[in-house]
């Protein structure tokens, strides 16, 4: 790296006579005195500037300077200086996610990140700035999983601009800074007889889209999304290749979560009951955008519709009709007049999930096979979400253990009779 110090108050020069001399410049006594100068990695040149009796500091800043560029450390200190609001948005077009996660972590951040840290330069940033932020999310309400996966997205963006030599560690890696707590709580899955007793409170053209749920495993968009090409009688099998999601606030169809596409078997009770339900409530036409608000138009049949014959909007379904059936069950208190019902999200469709999912299990189905059903990219995933409800191993060690013990208690009572006689 060529380098060196220029000092703007003098200048040198030649008289007359051939001789070196030092002379002031025109800015002598005014601003900085000292500018480090080297040729940065890119080829420009780069500088920074010192005040009077800080010769030292300069030639020491510009000897660091070119250890980082040796050891491959080096950050510009003008790429520095870009804020993370600007290289976090320049970072969403471009990172390649699906668009609607893409939306999302952008929703986000635009909300809970950039209001605190959107002006900082990544340059500057320190594990303290990251601390006080988690406090702030935390003092705003913001907590659990959701803060969770915000600070995801942060440490996301500034681990590119690590990569990207903009920063030179990601201070959300500093072990000082913990990472929202998600409070781990253990599926409680319905009994059969709440989930008949919701089924039975739904409105009638709804009541189906709980066999699918808790008979099939399948997710609400899913639900709200199948097609009736999707349900093949003659193989009693149900192909879950799409769903019905919001993207920027309007429905679109899309792929399965992590489009992970599956065939799921269809028992012959729920194959019953949808043949039902598209005799009393036939199958509607439905065109929307594929996977974002702006993608390309497909048509559909859908097996569920609202009342006016257009798409399920979830966002008028959970209120209206999911949980008026959740209070009518007894599942969560009736509202009060004027009021709107209690939160209950351990109790939305979901729920009828990890009751397809209890009742599999308890069946001896393979926690591999229902990974499959449900959608699961890793058998790992499913066995920690659902491993305690997995009776059949806790009573095979009772056994177990159980003869052990009786047979070695027999052993030592018949050598104890032996002794005896």
């Amino acid at each position: 790296m060529a380098g060196h110090i220029q000092d703007r108050w003098y200048k040198t020069d030649t008289d007359t006579n051939g001789k070196t001399i030092r002379t002031k410049t025109d800015r002598y006594g005014t601003g900085l005195r000292y500018r480090a100068r080297y040729i940065g990695p890119d080829g420009t040149e780069k500088s920074k500037s010192f005040p009077d009796r800080q010769r030292r500091l300069a030639e020491a800043w510009l000897a660091q300077t070119k250890a980082d560029m040796e050891r491959g450390h080096y950050i510009d200190p003008k790429a520095s200086r870009t804020t993370f609001q600007q290289y976090a948005e320049k970072w969403l077009s471009n990172h390649g996610a699906d668009p609607n996660t893409g939306f999302s972590m952008e929703s986000q951040l635009r909300l809970h990140a950039f209001p605190y840290l959107g002006s900082r330069p990544l340059g500057s940033f320190q594990a303290a700035h990251i601390r006080d932020w988690l406090s702030q999310l935390a003092s705003a309400g913001v907590q659990g999983s959701y803060a969770r996966v915000i600070y995801s997205n942060v440490r996301s963006v500034l681990s590119a601009a690590v990569d990207d030599a903009l920063l030179p560690k990601n201070p959300c890696a500093a072990r000082s800074v913990k990472a929202p707590v998600v409070d781990v709580r253990r599926v409680v899955p319905w009994t059969a007889e709440r989930v008949f007793a919701v089924r039975a409170a739904l409105p009638d053209r709804y009541q189906a889209t709980v066999d699918l749920g808790a008979g099939c495993g399948l997710r609400q968009g899913e639900i709200l999304g199948i097609d009736v090409d999707a349900i093949d009688f003659t193989t009693d099998t149900v192909h879950v290749v799409q769903q019905l999601k919001l993207s920027r606030s309007k429905a679109v169809f899309a792929p399965p979560k992590g489009g992970k596409l599956r065939d799921v078997p269809l028992p012959r009770p729920v194959a019953d009951a949808l043949r039902a339900h598209m005799k009393r409530f036939p199958p509607a036409t439905i065109t929307l955008p594929w996977k974002t608000a702006t993608g390309p138009l497909v048509t559909r049949q859908l097996v569920f519709t609202a009342p006016q014959g257009s798409h399920v909007w979830r966002s008028s379904f959970n209120p209206d009709a999911w949980k008026p059936a959740l209070s009518a069950a007894g599942v969560i208190p009736a509202r009060e007049k004027g009021e709107e019902y209690a939160a209950a999200r351990e109790h939305g469709m979901h729920a009828l999930r990890h009751f397809y999912a209890s009742v599999l299990l308890d069946a001896g189905e393979s926690v591999k096979a229902l990974a499959e059903y449900l959608g699961h990219s890793d058998p790992g995933l499913t066995l920690r979400v659902y491993a305690h409800l997995m009776p059949t191993s806790q009573e095979r060690t009772r056994k177990a253990v159980g003869s052990l013990y009786a047979q070695t208690f027999k052993e030592a009572s018949d050598q104890a009779n032996l002794a005896a006689n």
